[in-house]
């Protein structure tokens, strides 16, 4: 009596993960993986030849990255830290239970889960969720320091309330605060010359490249404006 062929996991080259994937993002591309692999989201094992081989659950896992990536707009450095924390052992804050490190496809309860990250607000919630009074928002709408969409609002403009209203609590009025938005302009005019090379490029890889820069390029900006003014602060004669 034969006995049944015994298999172990499943390895795929590039060309079959893609193929896998195909259906579900058809513009995903070979360097595209290898552009997820450089930013440590999939680690695939290696033969002694250097050659990617990809088991299933790299598979599955890219799909989570991709499904976020696509449907929720996170960044890769948000996908990567829930990512890393699943990879140790712990639970990431506000991931729902039931999800696994690397679904076939992001739950229905993740989605919505992360869905707050990109919701729409309308004008009564930015109110509600951010304590501005009706008039600071106007101030805040007619200096352009926030802005809508058919009158709904996102979390950035949610997050320039909440801000405005501390700083009104000391004083400082819409008004005042206009050099932050024309620096804010000006500092994105560098980002944007930075990364325009990758830009200039139609594969998805390289958008995914100058996405991950550009954010990259503005928190180091953060970080320099921050310790700029701190430093000014260190030398009031106070």
């Amino acid at each position: 009596m034969a006995h049944a062929e015994r298999r172990g996991p499943q390895i795929l080259n590039i060309g079959e993960v893609l193929a896998q994937l195909s259906d579900d993002f058809p513009t995903m591309t070979a360097s595209k993986i290898r552009f997820l692999e450089e930013k440590g989201l999939i680690n695939p094992q290696r033969t002694p030849a250097g050659y990617r081989q990809y088991a299933e659950n790299d598979v599955e896992r890219l799909r989570f990255v991709l499904s976020l990536q696509r449907d929720q707009y996170l960044p890769l450095k948000v996908i990567k830290d829930y990512l890393d924390a699943i990879d140790r052992g712990d639970r990431p804050e506000n991931l729902p239970a039931g999800v696994t490190v690397s679904p076939r496809i992001v739950s229905a309860g993740l989605a919505a889960e992360l869905q707050n990250r990109v919701r729409q607000l309308s004008e009564e919630q930015l109110r509600t969720e951010s304590g501005a009074s009706v008039p600071l928002l106007q101030s805040l709408l007619s200096f352009g320091l926030i802005g809508h969409v058919n009158g709904t609002f996102d979390e950035h403009a949610l997050q320039v309330a909440r801000a405005c209203v501390q700083l009104e609590s000391h004083g400082l009025e819409p008004r005042h605060l206009r050099p932050f938005q024309a620096a804010a302009e000006r500092e994105f005019g560098l980002v944007e010359r930075a990364v325009a090379t990758l830009t200039s490029r139609k594969d998805a890889a390289s958008h995914a490249r100058a996405a991950e820069a550009a954010r990259e390029i503005s928190d180091l900006c953060l970080t320099l404006h921050r310790a700029l003014v701190q430093d000014r602060i260190a030398r009031m004669d106070i």
